[in-house]
Order: structure tokens, then C-alpha cells, then sequence
């Protein structure tokens, strides 16, 4: 423990044990002036949050809460690698660790609440066993309860992996390396909120197992945290909902909306019709609903009410006509998916490429094919350098018909992309029977609803097309659910406003034998095991008819890659020859690459050689393997004579490499002057007869074996 002067106030400290190690929440001595601060530490891994909000509340029709991730390399020990030295942007680890603590805490803050509220969750120290990514969920809740924002946590969040078929809490980053499971759950005392998962093909049994194994374990995390608000807990401030119609308002705004004929307008099909459709029924509808003033004209000070009442409205019919008539807004069934059309091979220098439609949704899936050198360099807090496999998603805004300045990379598509990553990840081939880096980008062309989904599949046939050999293919769909009571549909296939007003967002990607990638968002209560359990099984009845389309149209991966793409030999050489392959200044490596051949040496001796041109390929192979060749005993060789000694000649058997052919070996009988026989330069075929423990090897005339004794070192 570290010192402190007796003016050091006192931490109020919480503990329990997780997983055989101590989960500690600490407050009162850090970030006093935070509404609400608390320090986690798990293992060596110590983040801290604080959580703060506005005074006054704003105008907007959201909820304005910020969550940011913030990594410190000297957390790990590091000096930031930028150019600055500093922390900079967060990286696409801190940017999924927001986006996992803010999505299990929004859904909890009061209806109407407008304040602006910032979570801050700083990782000060990272022990590289424990991620720190899980502990930002809990360690936000907890500040929440002990702030004076109104909340309704808490939450917890932890990790599930499974190894040798055997479920394991919070795995450390070393034990995940054998997982066939990367499962992260964040709940509240009777719910899952959040789920985050990338599987190895795992079953949808199973699945449900460590949801429910993982629900279990947290309960402890949450029973800290509400003895910590409990002793230690601001009073919540006190805050006004927006201004908003009576019930009875409501009800009535409602029944006129079913009497104008709302359920047909949202019934049509297309996207862009319905919203314009449902633009002009909803001015229509306002205003034959606005109170009229003494002179008969509609009072406009209402319309700003009626304006959010109507997307209530729109809602509610939305929910009826699933939950009493079995009907969507585009006339679907539940369980039915939207019509499928597919391209691959659509560009023609990419080295692999596809379409996939779904509906209203549609996504172009690339891939490039690299070399070692095209590696992403993780400069993280992570034990992880380097990464082959980049999946990146770009949303335009022309995809939905809006006109947007291009920003930065958003959080939703640094999310989106990792999705679709852990989808894919999971059937590729391993890095020695495939050795390329691999990019696939999914560019979102038209989107309403499940484009991450779209992504999978797009970047799946865009792998198949390039030629890399997957293990199987890999399709995805988003489900959606509506609740209420006891009355439960699932949806397969959702549309983007069933997203928005339905009560689940379920994503699952996988191939034929099991699940690679899952992402849940719980906007109601428990979901019963049954619910998660028929959610999972009605997604893969759908991604089994979505690989049947995918499967139509490619069956396989192609046989050989395109012929733009980079071509890739192999060899492995001696580490200790690692040097000559290099050559002095990197001379060797310069007159290979002048043949229009990239090379990349690993320590461990391995030599690749990427090229457009596989004769130019073929030909720094071959020079690679005489610049290491090793002789060895009983071998021929065409050597060449580079000095005459009185004793015999040195014979250069290959670049660096050379034998004495001694001077009683050279012919038949006695030999006065090796001059006689050999001279510089001259080329002869001589036989390994021996190499000594340092090395030295001694030369034979394979023409002469038998009819001269070879001589004895002494």
C-alpha cells in the first residue's frame, strides 16, 4: 500500500471475489469534485469513472449522454507511439469499450430526462491479464448510483469463455487465446442488457447457457454496488419531464389517427414512400387535431406536442399490428426475410468482390490481399502488436437519402466493422496455409435496417471470390422483438424502424454448424431463457436460408486468385543465415525487390515473397535457397574452384559455402601441382565426404570414389 500524510482522506472501500480474484470499488478519495467517482480495480487493472450532469436541462428530443473510454499507455508502461507522444483519438479497442459501457446504461435513464450527462471511464492501470474493457459498465454504474443523476441501476457487466467445453468466468487474455468463446454480458439485477460475443462456430444451446451463467455470476457485482449507494448515495436531483398530451389526449390523438387511416399508410412497402407518406399524414393529422382558438383557427403552440405524440402513435399501431394481426410495416410475416439478390466478381482490378441486397438494404463487400508489411500496428493497451485481418464498414449518408458532411470514422461504424470482423474471423484459414494480410470493407450502398448483417454476408462472398480458402461460409440477420404482457413475437429480418420501436436488437452471424458472432440490446425486462433460446433458433432457420442463396451463387472459394492480386512463396531458412538472405545494408534484399518482389523475414527464420509476377517469385526463391543452401554428406555439386593451394583446392559449392578438395583427391595417381590439373575458375563436380565439428568440409571426386582412398584429418 502506498503511503499517505495524515491529511489523506479516507476511501470507502467495497470488495468481493469474482472468478477466485478481488473486484474492489473505492470512493472518496479521488475526483471528489465529480458528481459521482469510483475507483475498480480487478487484479492489477484499475480504471476510474466519474459521472456528471448539467445544471440546466437542453432542447433536444434525445437523451444528450456521452460516454468516452479514455486508455493511458503508461497504464501498461508505454510511451504513446504518435508523433506527438500523446494520447490522441481513441483507438478502435477504446471506442468498442465505449460504445459496451454506454449501451447497457442508456436504456435506464428516466423517460423525458434532458440533462446532459457525461460519463468519463479512464483506464490508469492495465495488468495485460484482466481487460480492462468489462470493467467500464460496472465501474460507470457505480458512479451513477452514487451521483445525483437519476438512474435506474445498477449494472454489471463480465466476460464468458469456453474452454475444453467447459464455461470459465472472466478468462484472462492468455486463457482467451484458447477460447472457443468471447462472450461479454452486461445486466441489471433481472435482466440482460447488452451482449457482445465472437464464438468459433458454437451452438445455440450452449449460447443460452452462458447467458444464463453469466446473469448469474454478476448478481454479486450488484449487490455492491447498492450497499455502496446505500451508505453512500447523493440525493438525486430533481429534474421535469418535457411537456407532453394527457393520457386521455393520447388516446384520443390515437383513435383519430386508426380513423384517418394510419395502419394502411405504414403498411407500404418501400421505405422512402412510407416516410414521405407518413410526413404528409402526420401534417394532416396535426392539424385537424390542434385545439382551435375563439376565432377557429388551430392553436401552434401545441403542434410541438402533438408532433411527439404522433411518433407514439406510430409506435403503438406498429407494436399492434405485430402482436394481434402478425403484419410488419412492409406486410412481412415475422418470420419471413426480404427478397435476396446477390453479385460477385462486380470490379474489375479488386481482387475480390460482391453485392449483397436485402430488401432495402445493400452492401459492396471488397477484399485486398496484402503482405506482411501491411500489418496494423496496435498501439493499444493490449498484448497484441499487430493484426492480418481488418474489416472496415462505411455508412454514406446517401445510403438513407440524407445529405451529411463526411466526418471521421463514426463509433456506430468502428462497431459495425468489428461485428462484422469477429463474424469472419472465425473461418479463416490459418496464417501458414495463408499467409496474407486480408482487408475486407463493407461500403453500406442503401441501408434500412440490418446493414452490419449485410456486411457479413457481402464480405463473406467478397473472401470466396478473392479465393482465400474460408472454412465455411458465414451469413448473418438481425432479429427484433415486441413485447408486451405475455404476448411475445420475434422478427426475423428487421427494418430500421422496427429497430427503433420494437424491444430488442439481436444480431447473429454464423455458418451452418454454429455461431461466430452475436450482439444483443435489451430494451425490456428478463428475457425469459425461452425467448432467448426461440430468437436464436429463428435466426439460424434464417441464416440457413440465407446461405443456401449465398451458396447459389458461389459455392466455394475460387481455386486461384485474381490476377491483380499478390502471389505468395514460401520457405524457411537457417536464423542464422538470416544475415546473408538480408546482406550487407540490405543489399540482398534491395536486388530482390528490384525484381519486383516484396520479402518479409520473421525471426523465426521464415521467408515470404509477394509478387505480382510468379516467375519473378520463383526466381528470388531460388536465389534465396543457394544464398542458404547447407551442404550436406553424400550431396553433389557442381562447385567452382576459387584457390589453389599446395595442399588441394577450394571449391565454392554455393554463395558463402566451400570444401577443399585436397590435393591427393584431385586425380588418379600421384599429383605433383594442383596446377597441373585445376585452375581458378574452373567448374567440377565434387561429393560431400565429410563435414567436421567446425564445420570444414572435405571434397571427393565422385568419378574417382573407390579408386582413391580418401585421406584421414589428422
Amino acid at each position: 500500500m502506498a503511503e499517505a500524510t495524515p491529511n489523506t482522506p479516507q476511501a470507502h472501500r467495497y470488495e468481493t471475489q469474482v472468478a477466485g480474484r478481488l473486484l474492489v470499488l473505492e470512493t472518496g478519495k479521488y475526483a471528489k469534485q465529480a458528481s459521482g467517482s469510483v475507483l475498480v480495480r480487478y487484479g492489477d487493472t484499475v480504471v476510474l469513472a466519474t459521472a456528471q450532469a448539467s445544471e440546466e436541462p437542453i432542447e433536444a428530443d434525445f437523451l444528450p449522454l456521452t460516454v468516452e473510454f479514455e486508455e493511458r499507455h503508461y497504464a501498461v508502461g508505454k510511451i504513446p507511439g504518435s508523433f506527438m507522444r500523446r494520447e490522441g483519438r481513441p483507438g478502435e479497442k477504446a471506442i468498442l469499450s465505449a460504445r459496451m459501457t454506454d449501451r447497457p446504461i442508456r436504456p435506464l435513464f428516466p423517460k423525458g430526462f434532458r440533462h446532459e450527462v457525461q460519463v468519463i471511464v479512464t483506464v490508469l492501470s492495465a495488468d495485460q491479464k484482466n481487460p480492462p474493457d468489462i470493467l467500464g459498465p460496472t465501474a460507470a454504474s457505480a458512479a451513477l448510483m452514487l451521483s445525483d443523476i437519476p438512474w435506474e441501476g445498477p449494472v454489471a457487466a463480465v466476460r464468458v469463455g469456453l474452454i475444453g467445453g467447459q464455461l470459465v468466468l472472466n478468462p484472462t487474455l492468455q486463457e482467451l487465446e484458447e477460447s472457443t468463446l468471447d462472450l461479454v454480458v452486461a445486466g441489471s439485477r433481472d435482466a440482460i442488457l447488452m451482449v457482445e460475443a465472437g464464438a468459433q462456430e458454437v451452438d445455440e444451446e450452449t449460447l443460452v447457457q452462458a447467458l444464463e451463467f453469466a446473469h448469474r455470476e454478476m448478481q454479486p457485482i450488484l449487490d455492491l454496488q447498492e450497499a455502496m449507494a446505500q451508505a453512500l448515495g447523493k440525493p438525486k436531483m430533481a429534474w421535469t419531464p418535457p411537456d407532453s398530451l394527457s393520457e386521455e389526449e393520447k388516446e384520443a390523438f390515437y383513435r383519430l389517427s386508426l380513423e384517418r387511416g394510419l395502419t394502411g399508410v405504414l403498411q407500404t412497402a418501400s421505405k422512402g414512400e412510407r416516410s414521405r407518406a407518413l410526413e404528409a399524414f402526420a401534417e394532416s393529422l396535426i392539424a385537424e387535431a390542434l385545439p382551435k382558438g375563439e376565432d377557429g383557427t388551430p392553436d401552434e403552440s401545441w403542434k410541438s406536442l402533438y408532433e411527439s405524440a404522433f411518433a407514439e402513435v406510430v409506435r403503438k399501431e406498429l407494436r399492434r399490428l405485430v402482436l394481434e394481426e402478425g403484419k410488419r410495416a412492409d406486410g412481412r410475416a415475422p418470420k419471413d426475410l426480404r427478397p435476396i439478390w446477390i453479385e460477385v466478381d462486380v470490379l474489375p482490378r479488386a481482387h475480390g468482390s460482391a453485392v449483397f441486397t436485402r430488401g432495402e438494404t445493400q452492401v459492396l463487400g471488397t477484399v485486398t490481399l496484402g503482405t506482411g508489411r501491411d500489418e496494423q500496428i496496435i498501439d493499444d493497451l493490449g498484448i497484441d502488436e499487430t493484426e492480418k485481418f481488418l474489416v472496415h464498414y462505411n455508412f454514406p449518408p446517401f445510403s438513407t437519402g440524407e445529405v451529411k458532411r463526411l466526418r471521421g470514422v463514426s463509433r456506430r461504424e468502428v462497431g459495425h466493422g468489428n461485428l462484422a470482423k469477429r463474424a469472419l474471423k472465425a473461418v479463416l484459414p490459418p496464417e501458414e496455409a495463408f499467409p496474407y494480410t486480408i482487408r475486407v470493407v463493407g461500403d453500406v450502398l442503401e441501408s434500412n435496417g440490418s446493414s452490419s448483417m449485410a456486411t457479413v454476408c457481402a464480405g463473406c462472398l467478397a473472401l470466396m471470390d478473392a479465393g482465400v480458402p474460408i472454412r465455411a461460409p458465414v451469413a448473418g440477420v438481425a432479429m427484433g422483438l415486441v413485447w408486451e404482457g405475455d404476448r411475445a413475437v420475434i422478427l426475423t429480418d428487421i427494418l430500421g424502424l422496427e429497430d427503433a420501436l420494437g424491444d430488442m436488437d439481436f444480431k447473429v452471424a454464423g455458418t451452418r454448424k454454429g455461431v461466430t458472432a452475436l450482439q444483443m440490446d435489451n430494451k425490456v425486462g428478463g428475457l425469459p431463457r425461452e425467448v432467448l433460446k426461440e430468437a436464436l433458433m429463428q435466426a439460424r432457420e434464417a441464416r440457413l436460408r440465407i446461405l443456401d442463396l449465398m451458396e447459389s451463387v458461389l459455392p466455394a472459394p475460387r481455386p486461384e486468385l485474381k490476377p491483380f492480386a499478390p502471389r505468395i512463396l514460401s520457405l524457411k531458412v537457417p536464423v542464422e543465415k538470416i544475415g546473408l538472405v538480408i546482406g550487407p545494408g540490405g543489399k540482398n534484399v534491395r536486388a530482390l525487390e528490384e525484381l519486383g518482389v516484396e520479402v518479409d523475414i520473421e525471426e523465426d527464420g521464415t521467408v515470404r515473397l509477394y509478387s505480382s509476377d510468379m516467375e519473378a517469385a520463383q526466381k528470388a526463391k531460388k536465389r534465396i535457397e543457394e544464398l542458404t543452401m547447407e551442404a550436406k554428406v553424400g550431396e553433389i555439386y557442381e562447385g567452382t574452384v576459387t584457390k589453389i593451394t599446395p595442399f588441394g583446392a577450394f571449391i565454392s559449392l554455393f554463395p558463402g559455402t566451400e570444401g577443399l578438395l585436397h590435393i591427393s583427391q584431385i586425380a588418379p595417381g600421384r599429383v605433383e601441382r594442383v596446377e597441373d590439373h585445376l585452375k581458378v575458375g574452373d567448374v567440377i563436380k565434387v561429393k560431400v565426404h565429410r563435414i567436421d565439428e567446425r564445420g570444414k568440409i572435405d571434397l571427393i571426386r565422385p568419378e574417382l570414389e573407390g579408386k582413391i582412398p580418401p585421406r584421414r584429418r589428422s
